[in-house]
């Protein structure tokens, strides 16, 4: 199939929820991408955020394949070795008491909003249901998660939403104005990925984490975009230095497999019993073998090379000509110009580099495992196009 073929085929038989670009990758290795006629660009999306270490990972790849020649799925009427074992790896590295495993993000925030309220109900009565999220938050794309989302332009179309979110600025005078006696949570990206990259005043984050506590109120960090090593911690909360009820994440986690997290912390690490949450594919062995080679692999010596690989784009981004801002932290960028974000990405593309766009900002999601070469060339890129 040549690329006219695909193009056709696919909008002949898929339906048309993307503004896809005019590529279609086929294959690559660590931070290249290699389309369907043989050209090489650099990957600074990651398929939003999502191959944490590269294209074609062996490690990973290996564990994969491992798996598979055993057993590609177990339902969750019986135990899973693969299962256990990521389970013991997260909780043994944030101090999480329990997780549930999902098939993504949007699944891992459905549970965390599901333990809030019957942890809320369980203790104070079904009136204390409300969850307050942030304005410009996104949280996913079921209908609790859509309706979680504080971006007024998802909230089309698809009416009646549920009930029980409240909006608030990402002040503490923004929480007080949405706190009643019927909050059981409050749920928020610590970097706000797909509305620009922007990242939470730490002191506000503090003061939230305090208010919290001192109600019950649970307090839910997605880290779906965030965790597993992008921003230079092993899940951002760490940098910020609180202690969440929930944490939930995807993305990074799978590297390349569909896989979500819930991670329960003490408070509420017992309120899910039997019956309560359930997922078919939740767990898959197959996911869960590759998961465990990315998170054995995201020792403190990697985060701190993203770390310093997020400070060195930094640096140089912020003196090409045109650029306002620099947001974000470690890999996890956004870029504020004066032009059109969609024709910058459209632009970089062209010339073999790939980028993402978040709202007016260009976004840059890079592999952990980028080197100062590949960094190098995405700064002449993005030197060109935007400095031009």
């Amino acid at each position: 199939m040549n690329e006219n073929t695909l193009f056709e085929c696919d909008k002949s038989n898929i339906a048309n929820t993307y503004a896809r670009y005019g590529v279609a990758f086929v294959g690559g290795k660590g931070s290249t991408l290699i389309d369907i006629n043989g050209k090489e660009y650099i990957d600074c999306a990651t398929g939003i955020g999502v191959n944490a270490f590269g294209v074609n990972d062996e490690a990973w790849k290996n564990a994969v394949i491992n798996q598979i020649n055993q057993i590609q799925h177990v339902c969750n009427l019986y135990y899973s070795k693969p299962q256990a074992e990521l389970a013991k790896l997260l909780c043994e590295k944030t101090n999480a008491k329990k997780i549930f495993f999902a098939n993504s993000g949007a699944e891992a925030n459905e549970c965390a909003i599901k333990t809030a309220r019957k942890y809320s109900s369980s203790r104070y009565g079904e009136q204390r249901y409300e969850i307050i999220t942030l304005k410009n938050s996104f949280h996913g794309r079921t209908m609790a998660t859509l309706t979680a989302t504080g971006q007024p332009n998802f909230h089309k179309h698809f009416n009646p939403f549920l009930q029980g979110f409240k909006y608030a600025e990402a002040t503490m005078d923004g929480i007080w104005k949405q706190y009643t006696d019927k909050t059981c949570a409050v749920m928020m990206e610590l970097i706000q990925g797909e509305s620009g990259v922007n990242a939470l005043d730490k002191e506000f984050v503090k003061q939230v984490e305090k208010f919290c506590k001192e109600r019950d109120i649970l307090l839910i960090i997605d880290e779906v975009q965030t965790g597993n090593g992008r921003t230079g911690y092993l899940y951002a909360y760490q940098g910020f230095d609180i202690s969440p009820d929930i944490v939930t994440t995807a993305k990074g986690l799978g590297n390349g497999l569909p896989i979500g997290a819930c991670m329960m912390f003490e408070k509420c690490e017992n309120t899910l019993t039997y019956g309560d949450h359930g997922s078919t594919f939740g767990g898959n062995p197959v996911a869960c073998a590759g998961a465990i080679s990315v998170i054995e692999r995201l020792n403190d010596h990697l985060l701190l090379e993203v770390q310093g690989k997020g400070a060195y784009l930094k640096a140089h981004i912020e003196r090409i000509k045109n650029v306002k801002s620099v947001s974000g932290m470690g890999l996890m960028i956004g870029i504020e110009t004066d032009k059109n974000a969609k024709e910058i990405a459209e632009q970089c593309l062209k010339r073999g580099l790939v980028v993402l766009t978040a709202h007016q900002k260009v976004r840059l999601l890079p592999p952990l495992i980028i080197n100062k070469t590949e960094m190098d060339v995405a700064i002449r890129i993005l030197n060109e196009v935007i400095g031009q």
